[in-house]
């Protein structure tokens, strides 16, 4: 097992400061992580505030659980699964839910959990190591049109096709099981790519988007979160990849202008639909300063809404 390296919170104090916590207030990180938001949120809620932590990995939760701050309440859940947690931790309604979207930096650093082309290990990829299909299995059984599929689609890879066609012809001589014969497959097949990218970049990001169904969990949690808000309560979103921000920056804008009749009825403007989220601020990006210190937030996009 490879040691745990630091992990920094991208966007802390920002989206923190997004939230506008109430110190009695109940709140929601609905992506763990190692916790870096959660114990900031912590710091700021009094003695009767709450906040319910979510995670699917069971490492997150392994280090939720050694916070023991009884404010605090761990669950085991994706954040697709939002609403149900919320309800099972027995709050009536929130006044903030924070998700810091896609992978931790924990999980690409531990080679073990296969995320990585930096290290040799199983093919795995899986955020819930207790549950579903690794990548390996995956690509045992998906044929040349479903692989290119996800590697064009969640990769913008433009060389899906042909790598498709090369993992195909690979695992008929012999199943491919390693992070290193993935990546050494790819680089093959992928002969010229952006200065300072590794070839296989998007094929794993690839991969792990569709092993993890992360942007399907995403358009679960929003709504989710949506209805779980009180009045005046924030959703707070940051993302790391311009698929997961289109889906966020759409869902915003939609709830935020929910007319979607059709132009040219004879309404008044008192008969259309309220709006249901209120945008607040523009889109917020991580410093120079933040970048410098953690090149993984460089492609970080915070997007704040408040219900109406």
């Amino acid at each position: 097992m490879n040691a745990p390296a630091q992990h920094l919170t991208v966007l802390l104090r920002e989206a923190v400061e997004a939230l506008a916590i109430k110190p009695a207030g109940v709140y929601v990180d609905a992506t763990f992580g190692r916790g870096g938001h959660s114990k900031a949120i912590l710091e700021q809620l009094g003695p009767e505030g709450r906040l319910l932590a979510l995670d699917r990995d069971p490492r997150a939760i392994e280090a939720a659980a050694a916070i023991g701050d009884k404010r605090l309440k761990v669950v085991h859940h994706a954040f697709g699964e939002l609403a149900d947690a919320v309800c099972e931790a027995g709050f009536g309604g929130v006044d903030g839910v924070l998700m810091d979207i896609g992978v931790s930096s924990p999980q690409l650093d531990e080679g073990e959990r296969g995320f990585s082309f930096r290290f040799d290990a199983p093919l795995d990829m899986r955020m819930d190591t207790t549950q579903g299909e690794t990548v390996a299995e995956w690509l045992a059984r998906a044929d040349v049109r479903e692989i290119t599929q996800v590697v064009r689609d969640y990769g913008e890879e433009r060389f899906a096709f042909q790598i498709a066609k090369k993992i195909v012809a690979a695992r008929s001589e012999r199943p491919l099981a390693t992070t290193g014969e993935l990546a050494s497959l790819v680089r093959e097949t992928v002969r010229t790519r952006e200065p300072g990218q590794d070839p296989a970049t998007r094929t794993f990001q690839a991969l792990r988007i569709h092993i993890n169904q992360e942007l399907e969990q995403l358009a679960l949690a929003l709504p989710q979160a949506r209805d779980v808000l009180n009045p005046e309560g924030r959703l707070v979103v940051i993302s790391f990849h311009s698929l997961e921000d289109r889906i966020v920056k759409r869902f915003m804008r939609d709830e935020a202008s929910p007319d979607t009749l059709p132009k040219n009825l004879p309404l008044k403007a008192s008969q259309l639909p309220p709006a249901r989220l209120r945008l607040i601020g523009k889109p917020v990006k991580p410093s120079a300063a933040e970048i410098s210190a953690n090149p993984r937030a460089r492609s970080a996009v915070m997007r704040i809404g408040e219900k109406c």
